[in-house]
């Protein structure tokens, strides 16, 4: 076995290892996978606009008035002509 080979095995080995880590550290993917789920989309502010109106009769002119009818975060959304506009819309 040469140097160049050894070296290329080397870097197989160790980049196996790494993919093989990322896949199994299920903390960290957990809590990414938390902080995702937690965080409304923009078809849920959406929504929760849609009951607002339904159950009020006017629109809401904040998002915080949301807050009731949506599980999960929505402070990067705000209202805009009646629509959710954010992240994803």
């Amino acid at each position: 076995m040469t140097l160049s080979e050894a070296a290329v095995a080397a870097a197989v080995t160790v980049s196996i290892a790494g993919v093989s880590y990322a896949a199994l550290n299920t903390d960290a993917l957990t809590a990414r996978a938390e902080t995702v789920a937690s965080a409304a989309t923009c078809r849920t502010v959406d929504a929760a606009i849609v009951a607002y109106v339904a159950e009020h009769g006017t629109a809401p002119a904040r998002i915080s008035q949301l807050r009731s009818y949506v599980k999960g975060d929505i402070s990067a959304y705000r209202i805009s002509k009646g629509v959710a506009a954010g992240p994803g819309c």
